[in-house]
C-alpha cells in the first residue's frame, strides 16, 4: 500500500490546510499515472484510489476507490462508502504484462456531496461510469491518493512500478 497525503495533516506538498479552504473547495479529480507490470496474471488486483476527507465540515469521507480485479474476470471495481465493500462495474480492466500502461482516472464531488465516478482510461481505451454513491464517515481532513496491488491466494510474485504520478483537483 502506497499513500501520498497530498493535502491535510501530514502533506507531502507542504499543504497542511489548516483552515480546510483547499479540501472544501475542491470537486473535482484527476488521478493519472503510469505503471509497469510484470507477471500481472499473478496479481489478484491493483488498486487506485481518490480520497477527500471532511471531518470539519461534514464528517463526510469520500472514497474514490477503483479496483483493476485480474483474479476473477478482468474487470473494474468502484467502492461502495457505505456498504465497505467492492461492486463490479461491467467494464474490462487489461493491462499490458511486461509493459507500461497509461491510467486516467477521472472523479467528482456533486453539489448534493455524492461521489461520481466519471471515467476510466486505460491505454488509451475511456470507458464512461456515471456512478453515483454516498461518501462514509470521518474526523479527518484532508486529501489523498493511494496504490495497492494485492496478491493472488499462492502470493506468487509479480512487479508494479508507477512512474509520472499527476493529479489534479479544482
Amino acid at each position: 500500500l502506497w499513500n501520498n497525503h497530498l493535502v491535510g495533516s501530514f502533506s507531502s506538498q507542504g499543504l497542511p490546510d489548516y483552515s480546510h479552504t483547499l479540501t472544501n473547495n475542491a470537486h473535482n479529480f484527476i488521478y493519472d499515472v503510469w505503471f509497469y507490470a510484470s507477471n500481472i496474471g499473478y496479481s489478484q488486483a491493483l488498486e487506485f484510489d481518490i480520497n477527500q476527507f471532511m471531518g470539519s465540515k461534514m464528517g463526510k469521507g469520500f472514497i474514490w476507490g477503483h479496483e483493476c480485479r485480474i483474479a476473477g474476470g478482468h474487470e473494474w471495481d468502484t467502492y461502495d462508502n457505505v456498504n465497505k465493500k467492492w461492486v463490479p462495474t461491467g467494464v474490462p480492466c487489461n493491462p499490458k504484462n511486461n509493459a507500461w500502461n497509461h491510467l486516467v482516472i477521472t472523479v467528482a464531488r456533486t453539489s448534493t456531496n455524492k461521489l461520481l465516478f466519471k471515467s476510466i482510461a486505460l491505454n488509451g481505451v475511456t470507458h464512461t461510469l456515471n456512478i453515483y454513491r454516498y461518501p462514509g464517515t470521518t474526523g479527518w481532513n484532508g486529501i489523498t491518493i493511494n496504490y495497492q496491488q494485492d496478491g493472488n491466494k499462492y502470493m506468487q510474485a509479480y512487479a508494479v512500478y508507477l512512474d509520472k504520478v499527476n493529479f489534479t483537483m479544482w
